[in-house]
């Protein structure tokens, strides 16, 4: 049966919170706007006329199709080349949907979502809906034909998991610049010690470069170690530039409700660095390179505000 233009409208306004929910749960941005345009083709196939609660029937069928993603994209990952890290989304990214609550803005920052990387498929979903989108464990468990008492036990323990690993402090947006403002400041100061300052005992390094961008299989791992590795990143070279096509503009911004340092070659983004910031420093820099997983950014980019770099580099 042909869809009206009622259903079509129906389901468009649906797009948004289901885009935000696969987001999170499959941490890509290309793989949730597959996995919504195929809750699309069963809304078309079905019989939409019969279905009572069309937001119940639409959050089933997508997360489903997550969950059946994530199954597949585990494999994918085994033969991943170096280390992989969620899709970056810059500030006023509709994706990244409701930031309403402390636990919704915390669902889709950049920390939790590479944590929610540990989680099984059936942990990660009932997280995101039970955390960032508020459903009842009831309707979790209709959602994913499990009784209401395993959606709570799955919960309980997801968000153990989840706060085992976690060390991010909400922060202002303007703290977020003036600590990527400091950050900036030390890593091109050619000196490792302005860095150490800045960031935690244990801070880490990671970079995801898809095989197609250099970056270090294994993550760096305490202040010293992280704090060389800044600076030689931001250090000139030619080598460099020849890779990314040129110099690099490098902007402050937000990503992921999170402080980040933008570098822009010609209007492409060719990284996004998420820095995880604690009331002790810097824990975490994350380093998405992956041209793949920078288009998206590349378009919000492109289509907003940015002002002037702070600096060129490389």
């Amino acid at each position: 049966m042909a869809l009206t233009m009622d259903d079509v409208d129906r389901f468009e306004a649906a797009r948004p919170r289901l885009e935000a929910i696969a987001y999170r749960m499959l941490g890509s941005a290309g793989e949730a706007e597959d996995a919504v345009q195929e809750t699309f083709l069963r809304w078309q196939a079905g019989d939409v006329g019969r279905i009572e609660v069309p937001e119940a029937w639409l959050t089933k069928v997508l997360t489903n199709l997550c969950l059946n993603q994530l199954t597949s994209a585990r494999a994918r990952r085994e033969t991943y080349v170096g280390q992989w890290l969620p899709e970056p989304l810059l500030e006023g990214d509709p994706m990244l949907g409701p930031a309403d609550t402390a636990e919704q803005r915390e669902s889709v920052s950049y920390a939790v979502l590479a944590l929610l990387e540990r989680l099984s498929p059936n942990e990660r979903a009932v997280y995101v809906l039970r955390e960032a989108f508020a459903y009842a464990h009831r309707e979790i468990a209709e959602i994913l034909d499990i009784s209401e008492a395993s959606a709570q036990q799955i919960f309980h323990r997801a968000k153990k998991h989840i706060a085992e690993g976690k060390t991010r402090t909400e922060i202002d947006e303007a703290a977020a610049r003036r600590i990527v403002d400091e950050f900036l400041a030390a890593a091109t100061s050619g000196r490792t010690e302005p860095l150490v300052r800045l960031l935690t005992q244990d801070a880490i390094s990671v970079g995801d470069g898809g095989g197609k961008i250099p970056a270090r299989a294994k993550a760096f791992e305490g202040a010293v170690a992280v704090a060389k590795f800044l600076r030689g990143l931001f250090k000139p070279g030619k080598a460099k530039r020849d890779l990314i096509g040129g110099s690099a503009e490098v902007y402050a911004a937000t990503a992921n409700g999170g402080p980040a340092v933008v570098a822009v070659v010609d209007g492409r983004i060719v990284g996004v660095m998420c820095l995880e910031v604690t009331s002790e420093g810097i824990a975490a820099v994350r380093n998405q390179v992956n041209p793949d997983k920078l288009g998206r950014a590349t378009e919000r980019w492109a289509a907003r505000e940015h002002g002037e770099p702070l600096f060129t580099a490389f």
